[in-house]
């Protein structure tokens, strides 16, 4: 038999507090705060136009193709239409904001770290083995194994194996000290000697270093990043009354 549950807010609230998750909510709402205090300082405001525009990339997001699915997921996660209208005005704000205050700042962060974002096109296998990434390293410059055959012998995980170890297009920033020293130290393509890190026997196949440009996309990912870095330092700065009465 299904019985009827009463859940209040404060049993909610209570949940929050035993998950551990209350210092996350309490940092949104103060960031929410920070940003539209913000946002009313330097008149920065959002047309209807611009909310329908984010309300429909939402739904897209959310694969809401219709009213009645619109409708349902707004139920299944207690929204009304003000919500809805409110979760896409904050976002714009929020967006707006960033543009606002680190759009200009753009060129001088990126000339200033362009290193960090160089890339490199890499095959990679970890192995636990020193000996074995020295024996296998020899061979494969001996041509007596080929990398992507190693990678096929020695990768453990399935997909990974398949791609003979790739990994794509990694930004130097995501990798390790030492393994960045060492890739960016060559001239590509290198099969370099293995390398000890805390994850083991690095054995590298640098295909191609891709040197840094400052297009649309990464212009936007360093505007998110520095206005990220502006409000964890906003968010310190305050002082809240927490009443949960």
């Amino acid at each position: 038999m299904t019985e009827s549950i009463v859940i209040t807010s404060e049993d909610i609230v209570n949940e929050l507090k035993l998950s551990c998750k209350l210092p996350e909510i309490i940092e949104q709402i103060t960031a929410d705060n920070i940003v539209k205090a913000a946002a009313l300082q330097n008149g920065i405001k959002v047309q209807t136009e611009e909310v329908q525009q984010a309300a429909d990339k939402i739904r897209l997001a959310n694969n809401l193709d219709s009213p009645n699915e619109t409708w349902q997921w707004l139920e299944k996660n207690h929204l009304s239409l003000d919500d809805f209208e409110k979760i896409t005005y904050t976002g714009l704000i929020f967006g707006k904001l960033a543009t606002y205050l680190f759009e200009n700042k753009v060129e001088e962060y990126f000339f200033a770290h362009q290193l960090d974002y160089a890339g490199v096109i890499m095959y990679e296998v970890i192995l636990e083995d020193k000996d074995l990434a020295l024996e296998l390293f020899y061979a494969i410059k001996e041509r007596e194994i080929s990398f992507y055959e190693v990678a096929h012998q020695y990768i453990e995980n399935i997909e990974l194996s398949r791609a003979c170890g790739y990994r794509g297009v990694v930004r130097r920033q995501d990798l390790l000290p030492e393994i960045s020293a060492a890739i960016f130290a060559v001239k590509p393509p290198q099969l370099l000697k293995p390398i000890l890190t805390s994850r083991g026997i690095h054995l590298i196949l640098v295909e191609e270093i891709i040197q840094p440009k400052l297009d649309a996309q990464l212009r936007q990912q360093i505007v998110a990043y520095l206005f990220s870095e502006w409000l964890k330092k906003q968010i310190e700065q305050v002082k809240f009354n927490l009443q949960l009465e």
